[in-house]
């Protein structure tokens, strides 16, 4: 499996955090130092300006994947560091079905928006086994599943925000 780094701000409870349990079952690598997330990995930020889409997969095969895990009440504080990488990447829109946030569109846990992106990009199998981590990690899939199709079938970022903005009803 690709190389995947969440940069852990310990904002969470450790009881809950997604990111913790997915290093227990090493499957991910957990890290306090920016330094540690390789340079040109795809980075998840909600603040990025293009989509991750099928184009990133070949950095992400060969880079890795890397998310920020911390408070989304923090985020904009929790993420000021996480800007000196490059290849930053933004989920379309999608809806959590983490205990924590079921329901609500866009705040995804940090395993949710790895899951994610490892579908888009077409790593569908690597994204069904993150989520097959929790309890209500399948049910993710289930939930977002048309919507993971259609964006994993997109060829750039351009696509993604298409395919985006037609589910939600505009252009």
């Amino acid at each position: 499996m690709m190389k995947i780094v969440i940069y852990h701000s310990n904002e969470c409870d450790p009881k809950r955090c997604t990111s913790i349990k997915l290093q227990k079952q090493n499957k991910v690598a957990i890290t306090h130092n920016m330094r540690k997330i390789p340079y040109n990995a795809i980075v998840l930020d909600a603040e990025a300006d293009k989509a991750v889409s099928r184009e990133d997969r070949e950095k992400i095969t060969k880079y890795g994947l890397s998310a920020l895990d911390c408070s989304w009440k923090k985020l904009k504080k929790s993420s000021f560091n996480f800007k000196s990488k490059k290849n930053h990447r933004l989920l379309p829109f999608l809806v959590a079905a983490n205990p924590v946030n079921y329901g609500k569109p866009c705040i995804l846990s940090s395993a949710e928006a790895l899951s994610a992106a490892l579908y888009i990009v077409g790593y569908k199998d690597e994204a069904r086994d993150l989520m097959n981590s929790f309890k209500w990690g399948p049910h993710f899939i289930t939930l977002n599943e048309n919507l993971l199709e259609a964006y994993s079938e997109a060829k750039n970022s351009t696509e993604i925000v298409e395919v985006q903005n037609e589910f939600l009803g505009g252009k």
